[in-house]
């Protein structure tokens, strides 16, 4: 049962430096196709409702990858890894834009140049059970509504050894789009402890001259920073699986306005019986605002996610599975689905059904 458990949590997680050691070929073809079908809507507050429709979705980024290993001797490894998404419900699938890069893996760790999650995401999505890129995965209120849940391109990354079943990892996002005005650059860290059961991470990650604020775009503001930390994890007590995350990001705009920090909250639980898998999950955001002082009275952002799900596995490698979630904001709230999202208008709650299969090879 355990094992169920730990492969649900690390559904969308990526090839770890360990596992690329053991790789028995010195090239390994390996994939995912995750598709569902999906009712959909969204009403309440006062914008017209967004209607009950239907979809075939992408869920859980189904992929295709290649990876491998040199042995240089001395204790000496060279890796490699070309991930690509692969869109099964429709024609425009993009090339090796997931985790791709090369590096070497020794007795110090690894290094690796390319493009990849950063150590904050990585930490964050391993205690989410949904994956981040179904209806009901955590970026429906966590980690910044997807902001803090970054894969970084032109990255350097390091990985450090398993000390007893901590690890640490650090990202650099080298600063290509600096101009006259902005240096924008991504930093990003890690500490995550396995052992058994037990399953802890903290994480921190920094944005430099770069400024998201709850209703607009991601963009360069020279002056501006983010930062968020994070402290979750989640144990196994026989067929039960408990999760919890908290997270707390602080906003500077780089102007004369101030912004409140955000605050968000998960919590799950997995029961395992057999073949089936029973999943709840809750989150919980206060997304800060904008204002022109810290005494400025305003209605901040606050949005619940209460997520429900079955699973079915037929093998290790093919699951059925059924989700409902539920998205409740407040009047200036606006959050969505994890992924797939409705336009909708301040005050008005996503509503879904999704029902689909997963398979990995």
């Amino acid at each position: 049962m355990n094992k169920k458990l730990i492969a649900l949590a690390v559904a969308g997680a990526t090839l770890a430096p360990a596992a690329m050691a053991q790789t028995a070929n010195p090239v390994t073809l390996y994939g995912r196709i995750w598709v569902a079908f999906e009712n959909v809507k969204a009403d309440g507050g006062t914008a017209a409702p967004v209607g009950s429709r239907n979809r075939v979705s992408n869920n859980g980024s189904s992929l295709i990858g290649f990876r491998g290993t040199e042995d240089l001797g001395g204790g000496l490894k060279a890796f490699f890894q070309l991930e690509t998404e692969v869109r099964p419900d429709q024609n425009d699938s993009p090339f090796s834009n997931r985790n791709s890069g090369v590096g070497l893996q020794g007795d110090f760790g690894s290094v690796l140049l390319g493009r990849w999650d950063t150590p904050f995401k990585l930490a964050n999505s391993s205690i989410d059970p949904f994956g981040t890129t179904t209806i009901a995965g955590f970026t429906s209120a966590m980690s910044d509504r997807g902001n803090f849940d970054r894969r970084e391109q032109n990255v350097v990354q390091y990985w450090s050894p398993n000390f007893s079943g901590l690890t640490f990892r650090a990202s650099y996002s080298a600063n290509e789009g600096k101009t006259a005005t902005v240096n924008p650059v991504v930093t990003s860290m890690s500490a995550v402890y396995v052992q058994g059961p037990i399953y802890l991470s903290t994480a921190w990650e920094k944005h430099k001259d770069i400024f998201k604020n709850y209703t607009g775009a991601v963009a360069p503001v020279s002056g501006a920073d983010e930062t968020g930390v994070s402290l979750g994890g989640h144990v196994t007590f026989g067929p039960v699986r408990v999760g919890a995350l908290i997270q707390n990001f602080k906003k500077n705009g780089g102007g004369t306005t101030v912004t409140s920090d955000q605050k968000s909250q998960m919590f799950n639980l997995i029961y395992t019986a057999g073949k089936n898998q029973f999943v709840y999950q809750l989150q919980r955001s206060k997304d800060g605002a904008t204002r022109a002082t810290a005494a400025t009275a305003v209605t901040e952002p606050d949005t619940k996610v209460n997520s429900i799900a079955h699973l079915y596995n037929f093998s290790r490698r093919t699951t059925l599975f059924t989700i409902y979630t539920m998205t409740k904001n407040n009047v200036t709230g606006l959050g969505n689905f994890g992924a797939n999202t409705l336009t909708i208008a301040p005050d008005q709650d996503p509503r879904g059904f999704s029902i689909g299969l997963r398979h990995t090879f």
